[in-house]
């Protein structure tokens, strides 16, 4: 079909481009399957479309503060300093081996599903020292001024709201993160005394999709054509090794025209993902 809505669609899409059922593509299963896990994971990776904007909370619960707070185990790295003398050509060399050292590890990391490819920035409720209680300036200004509609203009308004916010940024400062997605850790650079329990992190994140719920992915122009290309230098692969060999008919296997067909569709599809559908690396970095 057409139309792409599962792997073994895609499968039997990209055969008939190749020449299926006129031509035999010499491809066994096991590699059509690694094909196809390989372009996904390059969509998925690298394409826009590829992965979609989340949202992830997090409840802060006393047993995360309890391992913010708890020191880790030290990690020795080195060995003890050593003297060496070595005679080279009746010339005596010394050589210092490296001391040891020791450094501290908190466990203040949250695990993070495996969908999920990149993390920008983390958001704390009930975080603000300006706005959070009846006693603050803006439940204030709201309580005494904002029902006279005529006694708080607009323009005024905004700009105490921004001073506001600016000084809450002083006082309450983005805290730091990092992520690795091999780890799927989410590391928050900061103390259990900024967290207080029951409060929310808001994760904004990455997270790819899944083709087996996103049928559609299977139906993309980029995903069937990379699959399509990479089937074919597979294929150009294959039949290298029987480069020589004569079918019935004085037909001559050329499997390296084939591959480097393969190649060059591949470096042209490659270079038009990472100028036209890529994402900004940045905006996948915590």
């Amino acid at each position: 079909m057409a139309k792409p809505a599962s792997r073994q669609d895609l499968v039997d899409y990209a055969k008939r481009q190749l020449g299926y059922p006129v031509l035999e593509i010499n491809l066994a299963d096991e590699q059509i399957e690694d094909l196809m896990d390989d372009a996904i994971q390059v969509y998925q990776n690298r394409h826009m479309d590829g992965v979609e904007l989340m949202y992830l909370k997090y409840k802060i619960d006393q047993n995360f503060l309890d391992a913010v707070q708890a020191r880790g185990d030290d990690k020795v790295i080195g060995i003890t300093t050593t003297s060496t003398t070595a005679n080279i050509t009746g010339v005596g060399t010394t050589g210092v081996g490296i001391s040891t050292f020791a450094f501290e590890e908190t466990q203040n990391f949250i695990q993070i599903p495996d969908a999920v490819i990149g993390i920008e920035k983390v958001w704390k409720l009930n975080n603000s020292t300006i706005s959070t209680n009846m006693f603050s300036v803006q439940y204030q200004l709201f309580l005494n001024e904002i029902y006279y509609f005529s006694s708080v203009e607009l323009l005024g308004y905004t700009m105490t709201k921004r001073y506001l916010e600016d000084i809450d940024f002083i006082l309450s400062p983005e805290k730091q993160i990092r992520f690795n997605r091999r780890q799927n850790r989410l590391y928050i650079d900061t103390d259990a005394d900024s967290m207080d329990v029951d409060d929310y992190l808001i994760i904004q994140c990455y997270r790819v999709l899944d083709p087996n719920e996103y049928t559609k992915v299977y139906d993309d122009v980029f995903l069937k054509r990379y699959f399509t290309a990479l089937m074919k230098k597979q294929w150009g692969m294959n039949m290298m090794k029987f480069r020589g060999v004569k079918l019935p008919g004085g037909v001559e296997m050329n499997g390296r025209e084939i591959y480097d067909e393969g190649v060059k569709e591949l470096e042209k599809l490659e270079d038009q993902m990472f100028n036209t559908y890529e994402l900004p690396p940045m905006d996948m970095i915590g």
